[in-house]
């Protein structure tokens, strides 16, 4: 075989990488791929941001391409990156690094950016878009301490932001230039009904507003408007629009519209430059909706693979989705004009809405609020362009079986064109979920997601997905394989647990090999949490696998989002001395770290660590871990108590420090933070924390599953103790009963919702139990270390570290 090819893909974005995984599987060793991204992370689902926001997903959730699987590809992967200049007569790729990559094809794949209204104040502090992670974990930031939000543009984006800063606690205004929401995808009768769903939510309009200023000093205080008037606001998020980002492309010399200009097979005007994606623009329309571009990105790995394709002729497009959770649905034209003829049908009642449009026989539009079970189907009959003549009133009513297939349920699923996009969020179609359930042994819900990633984002598109399993799997799905704790495997983490007690698998591969895991490997969901259940079984046998750990456990730090890493020292219950101080400061001199915060948990946080110096910080502070990147126990925040304060009942310093000395290095399910207050003042929040201990007068409250995150949570009385010692033996025995039954990465605020506070107080309401878990805690908690002292100190685990993370960690 010859020299590979050159490929460098520009832009880590959902559809470039999109259009990668097609070709991987057309011509797997055809190129040599690189792929450049301005951001810090692996490809990611932006669809899916505003269940970040809303706290029903973390960044890892939405991750749709790990960073194993650009290695696993043979991918080479350069993130946090922005491409400066295409020279495409050296044909090479510059960042702004000055790093240089040659190629022989170039995709552009920049995606786009979101339009910033240009009005006075729109560079001041507090006034951001809702475009990526950056954004989010802007909002979340801000919501800690601000309380008015300001979002400007009732779109779909925009009432996303909007319902994520309600569940940040803050109050969400949306500030709208027409009469009615979203005018893009609902007519104004569903506006109207989904606005009402929305204030009951406890969101708030302002329409037909038109934004003239912003004010403040430094920060936004206030937004102005065209009328006059004004709405005082801490945080405005702009959620107006996006506008193709051809910079690249413009001043490399390709020629540009609205988007880069492609043609059928998304060619540029040079040559073996292409586009795909929200910059492209193709035959006059650049589209911001998932299907087309994956419709787009299939086009262009066949031609970049050397298969014959018909080319791409445009998308008619459709919008199903879920607001706030309500679902909406609209298609093709639903805007009526002179020619067309609307029926509709409105339940206020029932909150459910729909239209459908009809022209010269044809259903050409559709609108559908509340209940959006027909859309699919309409969407199919829009597309073929079919006479629907004397059929209307059915359409309207209910999509007709004997339409579909005579009088059979299943039938309409058999009717659907193969190139029927199922799964919008991840653009999967009928034909590949119909491809995995034939050719690939997808006999349940569960394979298909793992398999094709179809309803593995919203799950909007599940019911269809099920539809297809009993169409063309037959008997082989009669009785649905139940989904397990990832698409590895069908089985549950309680199955698992009891499987490796059972039969005592003491590694990941072995648990794998053993109980038929799907994928031999394992993916970033299942060998974390396989890793952490062996070790919590059976602590003194388990040799931890740090390679089935997450990248910041590995690194024993926190990436940040430009690459470099957070370090931040064990300070027990927030008291430090002046020598520990000093040598903190010396260090954060000698290494020339930018910042130096405290933290909300009474810490001091190095930011900006370059990796290479990680091991050196570590040797010079000679100080223990504060773990602040792991999932185990971050901090144990204390006031002052009756050391010092007035007020105070009990000695909350040293019952802080006692805890934190006895509970550090814990692995646990997810992070756990503690708090001693030494008062029912509080001013430690212990009653928002996993474990909160609050001093009265004789004795102490013990507060458990709280959440001061996105989700706030105020904690449950376990109980009321009198002694420290005793205070020391129900926290033992509630962390270790919350090891031993939550499932990975579940808090302790959700395992509480699942299990219910009776289970729990039941569980420990017998002494002779609390002191068993309690020993159980204590086996576990005698068999940890410090890990950058032994990573320093075991020339094993240098070596283990340097293959983990290519540096070699300092020595003494």
């Amino acid at each position: 075989m010859g020299e590979k090819e050159k490929l460098i893909l520009i832009g880590n974005g959902m559809a470039g990488v999109r259009t990668i995984e097609h070709l991987l599987k057309l011509a797997p060793d055809k190129y040599e791929i690189t792929i450049i991204g301005e951001e810090p992370h692996p490809n990611y689902n932006r669809i899916m941001l505003s269940s970040v926001l809303a706290g029903g997903a973390n960044m890892q959730d939405i991750i749709v391409n790990d960073w194993d699987w650009y290695k696993d590809n043979g991918i080479q992967l350069v993130t946090g990156q922005k491409v400066t200049k295409l020279d495409t007569k050296l044909c090479t790729v510059t960042t702004h690094t000055g790093a240089q990559y040659q190629y022989d094809r170039v995709i552009l794949a920049t995606g786009s950016n979101p339009f910033m209204l240009p009005i006075p104040g729109a560079d001041k502090e507090g006034v951001i878009a809702f475009r990526d992670i950056r954004d989010c974990e802007t909002m979340m930031e801000t919501s800690k301490t601000y309380k008015k939000a300001a979002v400007i543009g009732g779109g779909l984006l925009g009432l996303e932001a909007a319902r994520g800063l309600l569940h940040l606690g803050m109050e969400a205004t949306v500030i709208h230039i027409n009469d009615y929401l979203m005018e893009r995808q609902l007519d104004e009768p569903a506006a109207r009904m989904l606005q009402r769903e929305l204030e009951s939510q406890g969101m708030k309009f302002l329409l037909n507003k038109q934004s003239a200023s912003i004010t403040g000093r430094g920060r936004v205080k206030a937004l102005q408007f065209a009328d006059g008037s004004e709405l005082k606001t801490d945080l405005i998020v702009m959620a107006v629009g996006i506008r193709p980002n051809t910079e690249l492309a413009k001043s490399s010399g390709i020629e540009v519209n609205r988007g880069v200009v492609v043609n059928d097979y998304m060619e540029t005007s040079v040559a073996n430059v292409y586009a795909v994606g929200e910059c492209a623009e193709h035959r006059g329309i650049a589209y911001g909706l998932v299907a087309p571009l994956y419709e787009q990105g299939a086009v262009l790995a066949k031609r970049l693979a050397g298969v014959e394709t018909a080319g791409y002729a445009g998308s008619v497009t459709s919008t199903k989705l879920k607001v706030s959770g309500v679902d909406v649905f609209s298609a093709g034209n639903f805007t009526e004009t002179a020619s067309t003829k609307a029926l509709r049908i409105q339940d206020d009642l029932g909150g459910t809405y729909k239209k459908i449009v009809i022209e010269n026989g044809k259903l050409v539009g559709a609108v559908l609020f509340g209940d959006t079970t027909d859309g699919t189907e309409l969407f199919s009959l829009i597309k073929k362009g079919e006479n629907v003549e004397g059929r209307e009133k059915e359409l309207l009513l209910g999509i007709s079986l004997d339409q579909l297939g005579g009088g059979n349920p299943l039938a309409k699923y058999e009717a659907m064109p193969d190139d029927e996009i199922v799964c919008g969020c991840n653009g999967v179609s009928k034909a590949t979920i119909v491809e995995a359930i034939q050719t690939k042994d997808c006999n349940s819900v569960a394979s298909i997601k793992a398999c094709t990633k179809a309803s593995g984002s919203c799950g909007g598109c599940k019911p269809i997905v099920e539809g297809l399993l009993k169409v063309y799997a037959g008997d082989a799905a009669a009785e649905p394989v139940k989904e397990g704790i990832c698409g590895c495997t069908t089985l549950t983490r309680d199955e698992i647990v009891a499987e490796i007690q059972r039969m005592r698998l003491l590694t990941v591969k072995e648990v794998m090999n053993v109980l038929g895991w799907n994928e031999p490997e394992g993916c970033s969901k299942c060998r974390p949490s396989l890793n952490y259940y062996i070790g919590m079984l059976f602590p003194e046998e388990y040799v931890d696998e740090k390679e089935s750990r997450i990248t910041n456990e590995r690194f024993h730090a926190n990436i940040q989002k430009d690459g470099t890493f957070s370090v931040v020292p064990r300070v027990y219950g927030g008291v430090t001395t002046p020598s520990d101080l000093k040598k903190i400061a010396e260090v954060a001199e000698k290494f020339e770290v930018p910042m130096v915060k405290f933290t909300g948990g009474q810490r001091l946080d190095l930011l900006g660590v370059k990796k290479e110096d990680l091991p050196k910080i570590w040797e010079e502070l000679d100080m223990p871990s504060g773990h602040a990147y792991g999932k185990t126990l971050r901090t144990v925040k204390t006031c002052v108590g009756s050391t010092f304060c007035r007020f105070g009942t009990q000695d909350s310093i040293s019952m802080g420090i006692r805890m934190e000395k006895a509970f550090e290095r814990l692995n646990t399910p997810a992070k756990v933070k503690l708090a001693v207050s030494g008062c029912p003042r509080n001013c430690a929040e212990a009653t928002i924390k996993d474990l909160g201990v609050v001093a009265i007068d004789g004795g102490w409250e013990i507060h458990i599953a709280g959440n001061g995150g996105v989700k706030v949570r105020a904690t449950d009385l376990l109980c009321v103790v009198k002694t420290e010692d005793e205070v020391m033996e129900w926290s033992s025995a509630f962390l270790q009963l919350y090891r031993e039954h939550a499932v990975w990465n579940e808090r302790t605020s959700q395992w509480i919702e699942r299990v219910g506070l009776d289970f729990i107080k039941k569980a420990l309401e017998n002494k002779e139990d609390r002191l068993a878990l309690k020993q159980r805690i204590e086996k576990t908690l005698s068999l940890t270390n410090d890990p950058w002292k032994e990573i320093i100190e075991n020339k094993e685990l240098r070596k283990n570290f340097e293959q983990l993370t290519g540096l070699e960690p300092a020595t003494k």
